[in-house]
Protein backbone atom coordinates (compact mmCIF):
# COMPACT_ATOMS: atom_id res chain seq x y z
CA UNK A 1 0.00 0.00 0.00
CA UNK A 2 0.57 3.60 -0.77
CA UNK A 3 2.92 4.77 2.36
CA UNK A 4 1.69 8.36 1.96
CA UNK A 5 -1.79 7.68 1.75
CA UNK A 6 -1.62 5.82 5.21
CA UNK A 7 0.47 8.80 6.51
CA UNK A 8 -2.25 11.23 5.24
CA UNK A 9 -5.14 9.22 7.22
CA UNK A 10 -3.20 8.91 10.01
CA UNK A 11 -2.34 12.53 9.86
CA UNK A 12 -5.93 13.18 9.90
CA UNK A 13 -7.28 11.15 12.78
CA UNK A 14 -4.69 12.50 14.68
CA UNK A 15 -5.89 16.03 14.80
CA UNK A 16 -9.03 14.35 15.17
CA UNK A 17 -7.71 12.61 18.08
CA UNK A 18 -6.34 15.72 19.59
CA UNK A 19 -9.61 17.25 19.56
CA UNK A 20 -11.38 14.33 20.87
CA UNK A 21 -8.93 14.43 23.93
CA UNK A 22 -8.79 18.05 24.63
CA UNK A 23 -12.14 18.52 26.86
CA UNK A 24 -11.11 22.27 26.47
CA UNK A 25 -11.77 22.22 22.73
CA UNK A 26 -14.79 20.04 22.92
CA UNK A 27 -16.18 23.15 25.24
CA UNK A 28 -15.73 25.40 23.11
CA UNK A 29 -17.45 23.70 20.00
CA UNK A 30 -20.64 23.16 22.21
CA UNK A 31 -20.03 27.12 23.13
CA UNK A 32 -19.61 27.79 19.59
CA UNK A 33 -23.02 26.30 18.55
CA UNK A 34 -24.48 28.00 21.07
CA UNK A 35 -23.66 31.36 20.35
CA UNK A 36 -25.30 30.38 17.11
CA UNK A 37 -28.47 28.86 18.30
CA UNK A 38 -28.79 32.14 20.76
CA UNK A 39 -28.21 34.09 18.03
CA UNK A 40 -30.70 32.59 15.41
CA UNK A 41 -33.18 32.33 18.29
CA UNK A 42 -33.17 36.17 18.42
CA UNK A 43 -33.78 36.51 14.36
CA UNK A 44 -29.89 37.01 13.81
CA UNK A 45 -28.13 36.10 10.87
CA UNK A 46 -25.19 33.66 11.37
CA UNK A 47 -22.25 35.50 8.09
CA UNK A 48 -19.47 32.88 7.00
CA UNK A 49 -16.18 34.15 5.32
CA UNK A 50 -12.84 32.45 4.24
CA UNK A 51 -10.63 32.21 1.16
CA UNK A 52 -9.72 30.11 -0.68
CA UNK A 53 -10.27 26.05 0.50
CA UNK A 54 -12.08 28.01 3.51
CA UNK A 55 -13.86 30.12 1.36
CA UNK A 56 -15.61 26.68 0.27
CA UNK A 57 -15.78 25.34 3.52
CA UNK A 58 -17.79 28.36 4.42
CA UNK A 59 -19.83 28.15 2.11
CA UNK A 60 -20.38 24.21 2.70
CA UNK A 61 -21.65 25.42 6.43
CA UNK A 62 -23.42 27.97 5.64
CA UNK A 63 -25.39 25.84 3.30
CA UNK A 64 -26.08 23.60 5.60
CA UNK A 65 -27.80 26.37 7.92
CA UNK A 66 -29.72 27.52 5.06
CA UNK A 67 -30.38 24.38 3.56
CA UNK A 68 -30.72 21.19 5.89
CA UNK A 69 -28.83 19.05 7.42
CA UNK A 70 -29.76 15.84 9.06
CA UNK A 71 -33.91 16.63 8.43
CA UNK A 72 -36.29 18.61 6.75
CA UNK A 73 -36.68 21.56 8.60
CA UNK A 74 -37.31 25.54 7.86
CA UNK A 75 -34.46 27.55 6.63
CA UNK A 76 -31.33 29.28 9.49
CA UNK A 77 -30.72 32.55 8.00
CA UNK A 78 -26.91 32.12 7.39
CA UNK A 79 -24.80 33.11 4.48
CA UNK A 80 -21.14 33.02 3.12
CA UNK A 81 -20.19 36.44 2.47
CA UNK A 82 -18.27 35.72 -0.90
CA UNK A 83 -21.03 34.38 -2.90
CA UNK A 84 -21.72 37.39 -4.79
CA UNK A 85 -18.81 37.94 -7.52
CA UNK A 86 -20.20 41.59 -8.81
CA UNK A 87 -20.06 42.64 -5.16
CA UNK A 88 -16.56 40.87 -4.49
CA UNK A 89 -15.05 42.49 -7.96
CA UNK A 90 -16.11 45.56 -7.64
CA UNK A 91 -15.44 46.39 -3.69
CA UNK A 92 -12.14 44.70 -4.57
CA UNK A 93 -11.46 46.81 -7.27
CA UNK A 94 -12.11 50.02 -5.48
CA UNK A 95 -11.28 49.20 -2.25
CA UNK A 96 -8.78 46.51 -1.99
CA UNK A 97 -9.57 42.85 -0.98
CA UNK A 98 -8.51 43.48 2.34
CA UNK A 99 -12.12 45.12 3.08
CA UNK A 100 -14.64 43.12 1.13
CA UNK A 101 -16.10 41.39 4.14
CA UNK A 102 -15.29 44.62 6.08
CA UNK A 103 -18.03 46.21 3.75
CA UNK A 104 -20.31 43.45 3.85
CA UNK A 105 -20.39 43.41 7.22
CA UNK A 106 -21.38 46.93 8.19
CA UNK A 107 -23.63 46.94 5.41
CA UNK A 108 -25.70 43.48 5.98
CA UNK A 109 -24.87 42.67 9.54
CA UNK A 110 -26.59 43.79 12.90
CA UNK A 111 -25.67 43.45 16.89
CA UNK A 112 -26.76 40.56 17.62
CA UNK A 113 -25.48 38.46 14.76
CA UNK A 114 -22.75 35.90 14.41
CA UNK A 115 -19.82 35.76 12.17
CA UNK A 116 -17.85 32.39 11.20
CA UNK A 117 -14.06 33.43 10.16
CA UNK A 118 -12.73 30.27 8.69
CA UNK A 119 -8.57 30.81 7.65
CA UNK A 120 -5.84 27.54 8.24
CA UNK A 121 -3.24 30.61 9.09
CA UNK A 122 -5.29 32.91 11.11
CA UNK A 123 -4.05 35.43 9.92
CA UNK A 124 -6.78 36.54 6.53
CA UNK A 125 -6.29 40.26 6.30
CA UNK A 126 -9.64 40.34 4.70
CA UNK A 127 -11.23 38.36 7.89
CA UNK A 128 -9.52 40.61 10.18
CA UNK A 129 -10.67 43.85 8.98
CA UNK A 130 -14.05 42.00 9.16
CA UNK A 131 -13.87 40.63 13.11
CA UNK A 132 -12.86 44.73 13.80
CA UNK A 133 -16.15 46.14 12.02
CA UNK A 134 -17.94 43.18 14.06
CA UNK A 135 -16.57 43.93 17.27
CA UNK A 136 -17.56 47.73 16.31
CA UNK A 137 -21.42 46.59 16.05
CA UNK A 138 -21.30 43.79 18.54
CA UNK A 139 -21.56 40.65 16.33
CA UNK A 140 -19.85 38.00 18.20
CA UNK A 141 -16.88 36.05 16.41
CA UNK A 142 -16.05 32.22 16.42
CA UNK A 143 -12.97 31.03 14.50
CA UNK A 144 -11.93 28.10 12.68
CA UNK A 145 -8.03 28.32 12.48
CA UNK A 146 -4.90 26.33 12.44
CA UNK A 147 -2.72 25.72 15.22
CA UNK A 148 -1.43 28.80 16.67
CA UNK A 149 -4.88 30.74 16.03
CA UNK A 150 -2.60 33.62 13.81
CA UNK A 151 -3.86 37.36 14.51
CA UNK A 152 -7.29 36.12 14.70
CA UNK A 153 -6.78 34.42 18.22
CA UNK A 154 -6.85 38.24 19.68
CA UNK A 155 -9.98 39.07 18.25
CA UNK A 156 -12.08 36.09 18.68
CA UNK A 157 -14.85 35.70 20.74
CA UNK A 158 -15.01 31.87 20.19
CA UNK A 159 -11.54 30.07 18.93
CA UNK A 160 -11.36 26.43 17.64
CA UNK A 161 -7.87 26.51 16.83
CA UNK A 162 -6.96 22.55 15.68
CA UNK A 163 -3.93 21.54 16.83
CA UNK A 164 -2.21 21.02 13.42
CA UNK A 165 0.27 23.33 11.14
CA UNK A 166 -0.87 21.11 7.85
CA UNK A 167 -3.24 23.07 5.78
CA UNK A 168 -4.78 19.64 4.48
CA UNK A 169 -5.42 18.15 7.81
CA UNK A 170 -6.70 21.94 9.32
CA UNK A 171 -9.22 22.22 6.37
CA UNK A 172 -10.48 18.67 7.66
CA UNK A 173 -10.84 19.43 10.66
CA UNK A 174 -12.34 22.38 10.01
CA UNK A 175 -15.38 20.70 7.79
CA UNK A 176 -15.97 17.94 10.92
CA UNK A 177 -16.26 20.98 13.71
CA UNK A 178 -18.63 22.82 11.40
CA UNK A 179 -20.97 19.54 10.96
CA UNK A 180 -20.78 18.87 14.59
CA UNK A 181 -22.17 22.34 15.18
CA UNK A 182 -24.49 22.55 12.31
CA UNK A 183 -25.66 19.20 14.04
CA UNK A 184 -26.27 20.67 17.49
CA UNK A 185 -27.80 23.47 15.91
CA UNK A 186 -30.43 22.07 14.14
CA UNK A 187 -31.25 19.93 16.76
CA UNK A 188 -31.72 22.38 19.38
CA UNK A 189 -33.99 24.29 17.20
CA UNK A 190 -35.87 21.82 15.49
CA UNK A 191 -35.96 18.41 17.35
CA UNK A 192 -38.44 18.44 19.85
Amino acid sequence: MNTRISQSIEQSIAAKQAILNDNAFMQRIEQAADTIIQSLRNGGKIHFCGNGGSAADAQHLAAELSGRFYFDRPPLNAEALHCNTSYLTAVGNDYGYDLIFSRLIKGTGHKGDVMVGISTSGNSKNILHAYEACREMGIATISLTGESGGKMKELSDILLNVPSCDTPRIQESHIMIGHIICELVETALFKS
